[in-house]
């Protein structure tokens, strides 16, 4: 059974993830295209293919990944918090490619609606061992004009917003973090879940690095079986459409 009516979502391991829109629009976010679990030659290919548009949940290396040299490759915008955004000008990224926001603001390009919203994170960008501020941590909720919605929640844990997003937005898909440590754990994701109540949830924050403990097994374990066909796991490369 498809999830989609038209969008195409692509993991790249860790919080990587494009998407194309039904109109074709090219989005990245969190764009660490070379992370121990990408698939070779992902940076380039998605260079190749051309991108539209980044999304930067937060500053950390994990997360801001590749962003500042597929943005002068491809002259995609790039949409971040407003600190982290003035950053990124600082690392070269040209003025007029560079979207400043703030939560639960929104940012329209083509069919999609981006809508920046709560998280609880750090986020200090940190390039060659010096840590810069970075604004602070979000998720963003990219809601399509064909009524697919993404809820990508970056590395975020309890917010006191979940129900806000649900209510409002009422997720198609919701990416979570589960790897625990810097993250939620399994058993704290699981709840994050059925608050947020998507119709589908992509584990997301796992299987990177060993410290990474977390597993969708062992989230899938904590959701219970009436969650076992809204469970979704995606293996680096794969595609939900």
């Amino acid at each position: 059974m498809g999830v989609f009516r038209g969008t195409r979502l692509t993991w790249y391991g860790h919080a990587a993830f494009s998407i194309r829109s039904p109109s074709g629009l090219r989005v990245l976010v969190d764009p660490w295209l070379e992370n121990p679990k990408a698939p070779p030659g992902a940076r380039d290919q998605v260079i190749q293919e051309g991108v539209d548009v980044i999304l930067l949940t937060h500053g950390h290396s994990d997360h801001v990944g590749n962003t500042v040299e597929i943005a002068k490759a491809t002259g995609a915008k790039v949409v971040a918090i407003y600190e982290l955004m003035l950053f990124l000008a600082r690392q070269g990224v040209p003025e007029e490619q560079l979207v400043g926001m703030n939560k639960w603001g929104s940012y329209r390009q083509g069919d999609l609606v981006a809508t920046m919203v709560e998280a609880t994170h750090s986020s200090g960008a940190d390039v060659g061992g010096e840590v810069f501020v970075g604004g602070e941590a979000a998720g963003f909720v990219l809601a399509f004009d064909n009524g697919d919605v993404i809820y990508h929640a970056g590395d975020t844990g309890f917010t006191g917003t979940e129900e806000i997003i649900r209510d409002l937005f009422r997720p198609t898909v919701a990416l979570v973090p589960i790897g625990d440590l810097f993250t939620m754990g399994p058993r704290l994701a699981a709840h994050f879940v059925r608050r947020v109540d998507p119709q589908v949830v992509v584990p997301i924050h796992w299987g990177t690095f060993p410290l990474l403990t977390g597993t969708p097994e062992a989230l899938l374990k904590e959701l219970g079986s009436a969650w076992k066909d809204r469970v979704r796991v995606l293996q680096p490369g794969e595609s939900l459409e």
